[in-house]
């Protein structure tokens, strides 16, 4: 049994993953901030079993306290500011928690009895490769992140692939695709999607032509547990994709098929009013990764399809809308 601190385990990824590493046997630490807006005791069920210790990641001092207490073994960084549009607006606060953050939670873990022997796992992000000409995209192409956000996730998924062999803290950095299967969040497109048909509102999909590989939550939590049963990965980075590529037009047309929702409603080409716009000049016309390294050297595949995933992703929101009143 390994001892696991989270970051951002109240998360829509951290929540899962404390749950399948508990279920696992594994002693799970949570750290959360002083205050936050998430409603935890939707997440209780998730949360079972974990010990809870706050911390700001912005604050060096408070983070070593908590890694003192907690004392881990490993280290599975998830916490972030995370939506990319807000990005362009709000730099310096991405700047602050992702990146000050990160540095402040990699260099606590230096000042640790044996810091040789603890490790970090990483949450970067798809976005770090930007817009570039041929999909999919492996490990080793140019990063060229094209938002505040990704510059951000671009700079610290360097950083700490520097820090194994500089540093000697043992780091592996995953760059996900687009995932979903949330129990709260409804603002991200699968969700969005999902729900809006669900109550019968009209749907706005802005960049119908846009191309995205979805990955569903199972999978994405395998893909964490994958490169935390292999050590010797220590200062490489995994790109984690299901393989499953449709344009946002598609995907609504799926969602639209399984819940029974008339096309009628589907607007094309517009975003919701009130959504954050993005820099035309940002937008990725595909995220589309090439998974074969994390197959063949960690021994993880997507094992949910983009029609299962979905089902299960409706079948849930069926289920939840009506009790939260929504």
């Amino acid at each position: 049994m390994s001892r696991i601190l989270i970051t951002g385990v109240t998360g829509f990824i951290g929540s899962h993953l404390a749950q399948d590493l508990r279920r696992r046997g594994h002693e799970v630490w949570g750290l959360v901030r002083h205050s936050t807006s998430r409603d935890t005791a939707r997440l209780a069920p998730f949360l079972r079993g974990v010990r809870l210790i706050t911390a700001e990641l912005a604050d060096f001092c408070g983070v070593l306290g908590a890694l003192r207490k907690a004392d881990p073994e490993t280290v599975v960084h998830l916490a972030a500011m995370s939506p990319v549009r807000h990005s362009f607006e709000m730099p310096f606060a991405y700047v602050q928690a992702n990146v000050v953050g990160t540095l402040n939670l990699a260099h606590a873990l230096l000042e640790l009895p044996d810091p040789g022997r603890r490790r970090i796992v990483y949450a970067a992000t798809a976005e770090v490769y930007g817009i570039q000409a041929r999909p999919p995209l492996r490990e080793d192409a140019l990063l060229a992140p094209s938002s505040p956000y990704a510059h951000t996730k671009a700079m610290t998924d360097g950083y700490l692939r520097m820090m194994t062999p500089v540093y000697g803290l043992p780091a592996t950095v995953l760059r996900c695709v687009n995932t979903y299967g949330r129990k709260i969040e409804t603002e991200f497109l699968v969700e969005y999607l999902v729900t809006r048909m669900l109550r019968g509102e009209r749907v706005h999909i802005g960049a119908p032509d846009s191309k995205r590989d979805y990955m569903y939550v199972t999978d994405h939590v395998a893909a964490y547990r994958a490169a935390l049963d292999h050590p010797e990965a220590a200062g490489e980075a995994f790109n984690a994709a299901a393989g499953q590529v449709v344009t946002n037009r598609e995907l609504a047309e799926r969602i639209a098929a399984l819940v029974g929702f008339p096309r009628r409603k589907l607007v094309f080409g517009e975003y919701p009013p009130g959504y954050p716009r993005r820099p035309l000049a940002s937008d990725q016309p595909f995220i589309e990764l090439d998974a074969t390294r994390i197959r063949e050297r960690l021994g993880w595949r997507a094992r949910v399809t983009l029609e299962e995933g979905l089902r299960r992703t409706i079948a849930y929101w069926r289920r939840a809308l009506p009790r939260q009143g929504t």
